[in-house]
């Protein structure tokens, strides 16, 4: 069996037996969404990278310790945001970066891609203004799609802590970016709505 075609669990195992080409393997498929993390959580590319880098170098090391009790993509999203939470009390207090406008190619109509910019600009400076404890159970549940369950689990916090994090973010989102959903409508719409936002919002906050 290839390292491509091994599931996430045999590349830690292999990587704990001392196959060299099986962390690398991890670390390639699972890249991508792990940076997304980092770098909503702290809103800074080179924060992102060095959190990334270090939490990458823990879970080199940590592999041999992986036991299986969860998946291990939830292993990798919890060092990544435990190491992001380190430099957040690490770091002292200084401007921020805008989070970079990524994505491949440009919308055939110059409008829509103004349109585009515009929102996306919307969607992250609402995320940006949310404090550190509300935007990464955010992050995690309504961007990376893991249930309250395994975050609490990640953050090292009670479930019902996840919940009502997630429930004050949501209202304070939910204010901000309920223009995009009815542009005629008043901005102070019902908390939970942010939990039935349009396609174009759930594009914006997933960096599609």
């Amino acid at each position: 069996m290839t390292a491509a075609a091994s599931s996430d669990a045999d590349l830690i195992a292999a990587h704990a037996a001392g196959d060299p080409r099986a962390f690398s393997e991890l670390v390639h498929r699972h890249r991508d969404r792990l940076w997304a993390v980092a770098l909503r959580t702290l809103r800074d590319p080179e924060e992102a990278a060095d959190a990334l880098q270090e939490a990458f170098i823990s879970a080199f090391r940590a592999a041999g310790s992986f036991r299986a009790e969860s998946q291990v993509t939830t292993w990798l999203h919890r060092i990544v945001v435990n190491a992001c939470l380190d430099r957040v009390r690490r770091r002292q207090a200084r401007p921020t970066v805008p989070l970079p406008e990524t994505g491949p190619g440009e919308p055939v109509s110059p409008r829509d891609a103004m349109s585009d910019r515009e929102t996306s600009l919307v969607v992250r400076t609402a995320l940006a203004e949310l404090s550190e404890e509300q935007r990464v159970p955010i992050v995690l549940v309504d961007v990376e799609g893991y249930s309250v369950a395994e975050t609490a689990k990640m953050l090292g916090i009670a479930e019902g802590t996840v919940k009502s994090r997630c429930a004050r973010g949501r209202a304070k989102l939910a204010k901000v970016l309920g223009h995009l959903r009815n542009p005629s409508a008043d901005a102070n719409v019902p908390g939970d709505a942010i939990e039935r936002r349009d396609a174009p919002t759930r594009r914006h906050l997933e960096g599609r």
